[in-house]
């Protein structure tokens, strides 16, 4: 292909992926000058590079084109909705040519003549544009910004667009032998040109086009580095040779940033698999005769680029499904008492090391009796079967292959090969999908998958003498087999605290050489699929470490139990483990007693009064003591070797940096040559500290219910945890021994309900058992976003803890909507922050705050609660 052409190509396609955008922002705002420019620009540009190159057929359809924007942008010609769609026909048209030239180097054939002919009509006021049903929409699609007020809501225009008309010609930007590729990919580094107001000066854009393909296999180079490394750095450990291990944390550490900044490179916004949703949901409110809303969320939430492919289609798909199904018509939604418009909510957020994406509409929900009928038609299970089922168990019966409760099979769903294609395609990245829906309310689905595909950190196990990896972003926790372990009808379960758990032998799963004690003493992973728990059986487990995904050979593609092998530090090649292949092919899951923690939805809540996961350990003599596992980065067995000692203080190069070690024990020594240290890692914002402790005992989820407090510092009190009397560790006074850089009483006269909106999980999982033990009751919301869920399903609170700076809405967002009016006017608003300068706290005051605390200084925000809440009760 020639170049000249191939740069035309790549350069149309980033025009015409943000057209759809302006063309809907027009048809909204049709008096705006500045889009009517940017649409005609790229138009007269297409036309006028086609020209150029002898692309006849493009040429004249662009130019029909051309001529209608042309009477648009000089007034002589209204806007209304019926022309935006003959300007986007003329789009899909001129895309369905770039696609056919892009395939063979040549023009497809075709017959443009009818299209051409309607352009040239309203051209030449011979005729007017017909709108069709459902045409008159008052917003198609929002995109929420991530901080603002709550009613800040804007036309989505999806990250990553290049503005239309940034370049007259083709720039020759893509090197030679490359250009051809369409995937090519730009990396901005500053704003576009064409972005600027008309009268501006404008700054080139300083970007470099770099094709797919290098990224790729700069990729896979990094990926072998980080092989070569994990190799070198086992035959330093193996050969215990001190003068290699300066160098070698060196390279690790080389290769650890290499990595980031290649990961970096393949990142993208999520926004850019939606870029094509504001349009789909135009057409599908068209065809359907209904209105709808789109409102996207978090389109800058960055994942990796091939993880954003393969989730492309089941995003558009769900998109389709929720504006036929879900959505009722506007004669329907007005009997029931709902807006004409119907609502499609997207929205996308970071949680640990995978991504969680929601699908959602305010429509008619899933009715359960309508699925219960089709179930039993179809025998996919009897009356005694789903009489012991919840409503959601008989939802989730529409991801079976199939399933379809749709009357009539329309163009746009109703096929029964739907949300089973979604499950299957989700699943393959090594994601979830779940759902949760109320008749009449509305249905969201929920996607959690990981970031990237490329490195993950995975558990690396042992069974019938072969080892395997167990990516983590699966394994909830690893306990021992012991006594707990029984049968039931010959198949072995764990009493797990409130659950019997299905258990799966890997070793006889796979066939190998079983050990007739694995079941007693042996490993249970404890991993989850969907909202299933099953356990896996293993014989040794290992540490955790940082593996290269490699693709399955051909040959064993047929066993679902693997998604693919890695090679280890040692050399040694092991297979890596599907869990969801697992679970299909044993049948196996006990669903998780998990519907008291997610109430409210997508608010990711927790509570004084509630269960948690607590990590208990030992430290010294005495009781046990006992940590929240959601603060607890990681649990490390060092040895006494990489102990050092830096102004009197123990460190460790931890991940190349230098993390200080803070002891438990008063009389703590360092480990004798070839002793262990266990380590309790603590990690935040880039900020590392270990605590060291002489021996981890368990992880176990009690009520902290903390019935003795203690005035004696890095303790919060006593509680009762797995049947002893446990000491609970105050994790903010430990902490601030490692540094004061961390972080910047007494009970209440009387008991008093909290909302603490903080969006990072380590502060949230800090803050509630501190306040707790105050004898406070705590909910917990992660963006000042889902605190307003909680306020408009009438939750009440005798006093608001908020962060300021969080995505989604911020904390100035919160406050001035809860000072608008509505049942939080008068409540209490404690600003809980790092920025302390003057001017932050005067923004925060204006904004509703009543009070500012340092980030974090417990006893300053006991005393202010107590304060507040003493005033209140006067």
């Amino acid at each position: 292909m020639d170049d000249l052409i191939a740069d035309f190509l790549t350069e149309t396609g980033e025009g015409l992926a943000g057209l759809d955008a302006a063309l809907l922002r027009l048809e909204r705002h049709p008096d705006d000058a500045r889009t009517i420019g940017e649409i005609f620009r790229l138009i007269h540009t297409i036309k006028g590079t086609c020209g150029f190159l002898g692309l006849s057929r493009l040429e004249k359809v662009a130019h029909a084109g051309e001529n209608v924007l042309g009477r648009y942008r000089e007034g002589s010609l209204a806007v209304t909705s019926g022309g935006v769609s003959l300007i986007l026909r003329v789009v899909d048209r001129v895309r369905e040519i770039i696609a056919g030239l892009e395939a063979t180097g040549a023009e497809p054939a075709g017959d443009d003549s009818a299209l051409i002919t309607e352009l040239d009509a309203v051209f030449t006021g011979q005729a007017v544009p017909e709108d069709a049903p459902g045409a008159s929409i008052p917003e198609v699609a929002q995109e929420v910004p991530a901080s603002g007020s709550a009613a800040g809501r804007q036309t989505a225009e999806p990250a990553g667009e290049v503005a239309p008309g940034s370049a007259k010609t083709p720039a020759p930007a893509v090197p030679a032998g490359q250009a051809d590729t369409p995937a090519a990919m730009a990396i901005p580094a500053a704003a576009e040109a064409a972005a600027a107001p008309a009268g501006e000066g404008v700054a080139v854009a300083q970007t470099l086009r770099v094709n797919v393909d290098v990224l790729e296999s700069l990729m896979t180079l990094v990926s072998e580095l980080v092989l070569t490394r994990n190799q070198l750095l086992q035959l330093s450990r193996a050969r215990n040779d001190g003068a290699l291990s300066g160098p070698l944390q060196r390279l690790s550490q080389i290769t650890s940033e290499l990595q980031e900044g290649v990961m970096k490179t393949r990142m993208q916004p999520i926004g850019n698999a939606w870029k094509g949703l504001p349009r789909l949901v135009r057409d599908l409110s068209r065809e359907l005769g209904k209105k709808i809303e789109l409102e996207m969320r978090g389109a800058e939430t960055e994942l990796d680029r091939q993880v954003l492919e393969l989730i492309r289609d089941p995003l558009t798909h769900m998109v389709r499904n929720s504006g036929d199904h879900g959505l009722e018509t506007p004669a329907e939604r007005r009997a029931a008492g709902k807006p004409e418009v119907g609502m499609i909510r997207l929205n996308a957020y970071h949680e640990g090391g995978h991504i969680i994406i929601e699908v959602g509409d305010d429509g008619r929900g899933l009715a359960v009796e309508k699925i219960r009928a089709k179930v039993l038609a179809q025998g996919l299970a009897t009356e005694q079967d789903l009489a012991g089922m919840g409503e959601r168990d008989i939802q989730r019966f529409i991801f079976r292959a199939g399933f379809s409760t749709a009357a009539a099979v329309t163009s746009v769903s109703g096929r029964g090969v739907g949300m089973d294609v979604v499950k299957t395609n989700v699943e393959k990245i090594g994601g979830t999908i779940d759902l949760r829906s109320r008749e009449g309310k509305g249905t969201t689905f929920l996607i959690k998958i990981p970031l990237t595909l490329a490195i993950v950190s995975a558990l690396i196990v042992e069974a019938g003498g072969e080892r395997f990896a167990i990516p983590q972003i699966g394994v909830v926790e690893l306990v021992r087999a012991g006594d707990g372990v029984a049968h039931i009808k010959d198949a072995p379960v764990l009493r797990l605290r409130d659950r019997l758990l299905p258990l799966v032998s890997l070793s006889r799963l796979l066939r190998l050489d079983e050990r007739p004690e694995a079941e007693r003493g042996g490993f249970v992973v404890v991993t989850q699929v969907g909202q299933n728990l099953f356990g896996i059986i293993v014989d040794r487990v290992f540490d955790t470490e940082e593996i290269v995904v490699k693709p399955v050979a051909p040959i064993l593609r047929h066993v679902t139990m693997f998604s693919g092998n890695t090679i280890l530090g040692d050399g040694s090649v092991i297979m890596i483990l599907d869990p969801n292949g697992i679970a299909r092919a044993t049948g196996v899951g006990a669903e998780g007693v998990q519907e008291e923690a997610r109430r409210g939805a997508a608010i990711a809540s927790s509570s004084s009064v509630e269960r948690m996961s607590l990590l208990l350990f030992r430290a010294g003599n005495g009781a046990p003591r006992a940590v929240p596992l959601g603060l607890v980065a990681r649990l490390e067995d060092l040895s006494g070797d990489r102990i050092e000692m830096s102004h009197g203080r123990p460190v460790v190069q931890y991940r190349g940096a230098l993390m200080p070690l803070v002891p438990m024990n008063d009389s703590w020594m360092p480990p004798a040559a070839g002793g262990r240290q266990a380590v309790l890692v603590f990690n935040d914002g880039g900020r590392a500290m270990g605590l060291a402790v002489d021996e981890i005992l368990d992880v176990v989820e009690e009520t902290l219910k903390i019935e003795n407090g203690q005035d004696r510092p890095g303790y919060l009190g006593t509680a009762v945890i797995a049947g002893r009397a446990t000491e609970v560790i105050d994790c903010a006074w430990w902490l601030r021994q490692a540094g004061e850089d961390w972080f910047g009483g007494s009970r209440p006269a009387a008991p008093a309900r909290l909302l603490v909106v903080e969006d990072s999980a380590f502060f949230r999982n800090m803050l509630v058992p501190v306040l707790g033990a105050a004898g406070y009751e705590v909910v917990a919301a992660s963006s000042g976003a889902q605190a307003l869920k909680l306020r408009e399903a009438g939750e009440s609170f005798d006093a608001v803890i908020s962060d300021i700076e969080m995505p989604e809405l911020d904390g100035l967002g919160l406050a001035r909507a809860a000072r608008d009016g509505g049942a939080w006017h008068t409540t209490p608003m404690i600003a809980l922050t790092s920025r302390q300068e003057p001017e932050a706290e005067r923004r925060g005051r204006e904004a509703g705050f009543d009070e500012y605390v340092p980030k974090f200084d417990r006893d300053a925000l006991l005393a202010v609660l107590r304060s507040r809440l003493a005033a209140t009760q006067h």
